[in-house]
C-alpha cells in the first residue's frame, strides 16, 4: 500500500514538473539571445561600415509580415526600406577624433546566415579630419534591438590596417572603442577573456548542461534507499567530483575550439546546436537513472566536445585578429573557465547546504533533472526544425 501510494506520488510530482517545465520553455527559449553582425574595415582605404540584423528581429519592431503567411520575405522589408534606413541610423553611430562621422545613406541588401535570413546595410562613412584610417581613433555605439531583447547582442569585427580586433556590444556596454593601442596581445587577450565570460553567462544551455552534470555532486549513491541518493558526510570527494567534471568539460571543450578556429574541423551549425540541446537532456536523464548513473566526468568529456564546437562559432561570428590569434583564443578559452567557475562557486555551497534535505533530492535532483529534460527536448525539436 504503501508503495503504491508512493509511486501515485511519484507520478502525480513528474506529470506537475513536466507541466510545468512544459510551460516555461517557450518562454525561455523565446528570450534566448539573439544577435547582429557588425564589421568596421577599410578596403582600398575607405571606411566601410556593415550591420546585419536578422530579419526575426527586426520583425519585432516593424511587423514586416504583411501577408500573414508567417515567413518575412525580402520584398516585405524592401517596401519599408525608408523606414529602415532610418530606423538603422539613429541605433547605429560612429565617430572619429572625438567627432560623429556621417554615415549617408545605406545600401539595404539581404544576406543569408546559418540561423536564417539577415538584413545588411552597407554604408561609406565621411568623417572629418580623418586622414589616416591605420591610426585612427574611432568609436561605435550599437542600440538597436536592445529595447525589445536585453540579452541581444551586437558582435563588432574590426580589420582595419594594423588594427584587427572585436568587441562584444550590450546593453551594458553599447560603445566599443577602436585604436591601434587596442590591438596589443595584452588587450586582446583581455578583450576576449571578457568575452568568454559573456558568452557562459548568456548561453543558457551551455549552463544548464553544467548544473545538470553538478547537481548529484553533494550526494553520494545508495542501493537501499527508495531515493537512490543520499547526503555525503565529507566535502573532499565533493570537490573532487566537481574537480573532475569541471576539467573533463574543459579539456574536451578547449580540443574542439582550438581544432575548429585552426581550420581542422568544421562542423555545419545546423548539427552542433542540436546537438548540444541534446547534451542537456542526456546529462538530466543521467540524474534520474539513481545508482546506475554514469560517471558525470565522462559525460561531461563526450558531450565538451560539442560544447567546444559552439564555443568556437561564437569566437568566429566575434572575429579573431590574425596578428594576435594566440592570445584571443587563449584569451577567450580562459574567460570560460572563469564564466564557469563563477557558476560552480554559487551553485556548490548552496547545494552543499540543502543536500540533507527532501527539497533538494526531490525538488532541485528528481524535478529539476525532469524540467531541464523537457526543455532540452523543445531546445532540439526547436533546432532541428520541428518547431517554429
Amino acid at each position: 500500500m504503501m508503495a503504491r501510494t508512493w509511486l501515485l506520488g511519484w507520478r502525480g510530482l513528474c506529470a506537475a514538473l513536466v507541466l510545468m517545465a512544459l510551460c516555461w520553455a517557450p518562454a525561455a527559449v523565446a528570450h534566448s539571445s539573439s544577435n547582429s553582425y557588425l564589421a568596421l574595415s577599410a578596403p582600398d582605404g575607405q571606411l566601410s561600415l556593415r550591420a546585419d540584423i536578422h530579419l526575426r528581429d527586426v520583425d519585432l519592431i516593424f511587423d514586416l509580415d504583411h501577408d500573414r503567411d508567417g515567413q518575412v520575405t525580402w520584398g516585405e522589408t524592401q517596401a519599408r526600406s525608408a523606414e529602415l534606413k532610418t530606423w538603422l541610423g539613429q541605433g547605429i553611430a560612429l565617430s572619429a577624433l572625438g567627432q560623429g562621422c556621417t554615415l549617408g545613406d545605406a545600401d539595404l541588401q539581404a544576406s543569408q546566415h546559418a540561423d536564417g535570413m539577415y538584413l545588411s546595410a552597407l554604408w561609406t562613412p565621411v568623417c572629418l579630419g580623418l586622414t589616416d584610417v591605420a591610426h585612427a581613433s574611432l568609436a561605435l555605439r550599437y542600440g538597436l534591438i536592445f529595447a525589445q531583447d536585453n540579452l541581444h547582442r551586437g558582435l563588432l569585427k574590426v580589420d582595419l590596417p594594423g588594427n584587427q580586433s572585436s568587441a562584444l556590444l550590450s546593453p551594458e556596454r553599447p560603445e566599443a572603442l577602436v585604436s591601434v593601442a587596442d590591438s596589443s596581445a595584452w588587450r586582446v587577450f583581455g578583450r576576449y577573456a571578457i568575452e568568454g565570460v559573456w558568452h557562459i553567462w548568456i548561453g543558457i544551455d551551455h549552463i544548464v548542461f553544467l548544473l545538470s552534470l553538478l547537481v548529484l555532486a553533494p550526494l553520494q549513491s545508495s542501493r537501499q534507499r527508495v531515493v537512490h541518493w543520499q547526503a555525503a558526510q565529507q566535502a573532499r570527494p565533493v570537490v573532487l567530483d566537481v574537480l573532475a567534471v569541471v576539467t573533463a568539460f574543459t579539456v574536451a571543450h578547449s580540443i574542439t575550439l582550438g581544432l575548429t578556429i585552426t581550420g581542422w574541423l568544421t562542423p555545419p551549425a545546423d548539427l552542433v546546436e542540436p546537438a548540444i540541446a541534446l547534451s542537456v537532456v542526456l546529462a538530466a536523464l543521467n540524474n534520474l537513472l539513481g545508482f546506475s548513473a554514469l560517471q558525470r566526468w565522462r559525460l561531461a568529456l563526450v558531450f565538451g566536445l560539442v560544447h567546444g564546437f559552439g564555443f568556437a562559432s561564437v569566437l568566429l561570428d566575434l572575429g579573431l585578429p590574425t596578428s594576435s590569434l594566440l592570445a584571443a583564443l587563449c584569451g577567450f578559452n580562459i574567460g570560460v573557465e572563469l564564466g564557469q567557475l563563477a557558476i560552480v562557486g554559487v551553485f556548490l555551497p548552496l547545494a552543499w547546504a540543502l543536500r540533507h534535505t527532501r527539497f533538494y533530492r526531490w525538488g532541485v535532483v528528481t524535478g529539476g533533472s525532469v524540467a531541464i529534460v523537457v526543455l532540452g527536448v523543445f531546445w532540439t525539436l526547436q533546432r532541428i526544425g520541428w518547431l517554429g
